[in-house]
């Protein structure tokens, strides 16, 4: 059986070998990584704070991790909005009862803020943008130290970065593309449930008229296109999304699309010019 890049609970993995299965482990490094730290907060009395989407499968695999060790617990915040009820808390503004409301599906079982929030350790999903997580990172560095003195934030809070190098060389390079200017709308590929796609799509939509297509297909021709809007779950089809006259399209994937989907993607937005690639290089 092929494990995922992404991992398996620790549940998940001792069942596959006690049913004897041959297992071929593929978890990313990255996410090995992550692990190593949320066992090495759990041994150490931290809880793990994970940013990242609970329901996700990378995220469900991290957080079990945290309960290998007796009294290790977990809590998952997905954006600055859920890591600022958990400031609140910190810092005395919100009431423990709150938290539990609000984090019931996303905290290990029997999470007590009052007990477990005393010590915490910061870990991500590694498809998450790599800004909001450093973000977060200092939001709840800032309420530890509001709440207990500089002196006490060695044995209070841990954060070391997570973020998977593939996931965030992209974040990088788009940062890069942006800054360069020049470009009249972006186009960004990969698989709408894909955490790290939508993290680029979201860098890019800031700044230009931005298109997350699942493939090629997604291209229909010069007048709609087939996308997934940004902050939307559902597949939409956006009319007019092509300009007419010169313009500068830039292009970008997730981590996991594979290099022939990109290739025609590019293969179809040169079609509608009513070009070829092997035309482009010769003009080149």
């Amino acid at each position: 059986m092929l494990l995922p890049a992404f991992g398996v609970t620790v549940a998940e993995m001792e069942f596959l070998k006690g049913k004897g299965c041959v297992l071929v482990d593929t978890t990313c490094g990255s996410v090995l990584n992550v692990w190593k730290n949320v066992h090495n907060y759990g041994r150490e009395g931290f809880t793990s704070v994970i940013h990242g989407k609970y329901y996700h499968e990378e995220t469900k695999a991290t957080a079990s991790q945290a309960l290998t060790h007796a009294g290790g617990h977990y809590l998952c915040v997905r954006d600055r909005a859920e890591a600022e009820v958990v400031c609140g808390f910190i810092r005395g503004e919100i009431p423990g009862d709150a938290v539990v409301e609000r984090f019931r599906s996303a905290m290990s079982p029997g999470f007590e803020p009052e007990r477990d929030l005393q010590r915490i350790g910061l870990a991500n999903q590694t498809t998450m943008l790599m800004s909001e997580s450093l973000e977060i990172q200092e939001m709840l560095r800032a309420a530890m130290r509001s709440r207990h003195g500089d002196a006490e934030m060695p044995r209070r809070f841990r954060a070391m970065d997570t973020i998977c190098s593939a996931t965030q060389d992209r974040q990088d390079a788009v940062l890069r593309m942006l800054e360069q200017g020049g470009l009249d709308l972006m186009i960004v590929i990969g698989g709408y449930n894909s955490s790290n796609t939508q993290a680029l799509a979201r860098i890019c939509a800031e700044k230009l008229p931005t298109f997350h297509i699942r493939g090629p297909e997604g291209v229909v021709d010069a007048a709609e296109i087939r996308h997934r809007p940004i902050g939307h779950g559902s597949e939409a089809i956006t009319e007019g999304w092509l300009p007419t006259g010169p313009l500068s399209i830039g292009l970008t994937a997730g981590a996991s699309t594979p290099n022939n989907v990109v290739g025609e993607v590019v293969e179809r937005l040169l079609a509608l010019r009513g070009l070829k690639t092997d035309e482009l290089r010769a003009q080149q």
